[in-house]
């Protein structure tokens, strides 16, 4: 029996033959200096049919966790047996990579810009190219961010649990908290499930940081869900995954008053109702005012700074059981002993 032969990709204008993988830059515009920039992505067709997936990074130009998965993800020997085509564009937001900053030199926010537009500003233009030449030819889409600068954030997907296709990538992906997250207007998440993409934000981590846990489970996530959707073929040891703490809302605790504040607990802490969570004071201990729990359930994000004005967000609890603390805990001790991580096929 003959077999029909799989069509070449075209990404940007470019040819990609089956079993090929491509570095293709695409252009933006230029800095005021005139230093041109570019939105780089690989991609990899495979010699199979299969869906087409993207895998995005620095979207926020200072959240670097994301680049470093997708560079170890790009070294991976199992895409060699890739079905389907990934696309991996590491750094998104070149401008604000360049500066360590979160923001375009507009100071917009890329992740509240989508879908763009081909006249806007400079942040609408970078995602009216990302939804046409990326988003728009996936049918799945991987975005990975990290807490924002001075905060750190429990390794969590956040997807709209509704939907059942993502809701199963969302349990393939293997972290010990899904949040069910609404779709925000003008985000990437948003305009990507609006067009048939069934997508997942990956929160890992504290910007400008890399974490070595965070990492490996990003990298271990995005492989389980290439094979949950049939990329890649299953390995003969894999377990399936334990059940993911699931929960529908979460909330931040906020500074009462302005001062130094010492934290009590630790990402992946569970905390009960009322729970001392730090306490906020005056330099010499003057003003002591407690910060505590309103409900209960899991720390997934908390500042680093102890320097802290009335309002900051300090404690990110997603609300939820006393179990979700034991699953974390497994998760992280499956992390340190999987010997995916301890041959050569991801570095």
């Amino acid at each position: 029996m003959t077999t029909t032969p799989r069509s070449s990709f075209i990404f940007a204008g470019t040819e990609i033959q089956p079993g090929q993988r491509q570095t293709i830059d695409i252009p933006l515009s230029r800095l005021s200096d005139h230093t041109r920039m570019h939105l780089v992505a690989q991609v990899i067709h495979g010699k199979q049919d299969g869906p087409v997936m993207f895998v995005s990074g620095a979207i926020h130009g200072d959240e670097i966790i994301g680049v470093e998965i997708i560079r170890r993800l790009a070294e991976v020997k199992a895409l060699e047996k890739l079905k389907g085509t990934l696309i991996l564009v590491p750094v998104v937001n070149a401008y604000g990579f360049v500066t360590q900053s979160r923001y375009l030199p507009d100071r917009r926010d890329l992740n509240r810009s989508f879908p763009g537009t081909q006249r806007g500003s400079m942040a609408a233009q970078l995602a009216h190219t990302f939804m046409q030449e990326v988003v728009k030819p996936s049918s799945i889409g991987i975005d990975l961010h990290s807490a924002a600068v001075h905060r750190d954030n429990l390794p969590q997907i956040r997807a709209d649990l509704g939907n059942e296709e993502v809701e199963a990538m969302a349990t393939a992906f293997g972290t010990s908290v899904m949040l069910d997250a609404r779709l925000r207007d003008g985000s990437l998440r948003a305009e990507a499930q609006a067009l048939g993409c069934d997508i997942l934000l990956y929160e890992a981590g504290e910007a400008l940081r890399f974490d070595e846990t965070a990492i490996r489970i990003g990298v271990r996530g995005i492989l389980n869900v290439m094979r949950q959707r049939g990329m890649l073929p299953r390995t003969k040891t894999q377990k399936p995954p334990a059940k993911p703490l699931r929960s529908g809302q979460s909330h931040w605790e906020r500074a009462p008053i302005s001062g130094i504040m010492r934290a009590y607990v630790s990402l992946g802490d569970y905390v009960e109702e009322g729970a001392l969570l730090g306490v906020v004071s005056g330099p010499l201990g003057e003003e002591e005012t407690e910060v505590r729990a309103r409900t209960e359930g899991l720390m997934i994000g908390r500042t680093n700074l102890p320097i802290v004005n009335r309002g900051d967000a300090l404690f990110h609890i997603a609300e939820t059981a006393k179990k979700a603390a034991a699953a974390h805990d497994a998760l992280e001790k499956a992390v340190e002993v999987d010997p995916l991580f301890d041959g050569e096929e991801i570095v």
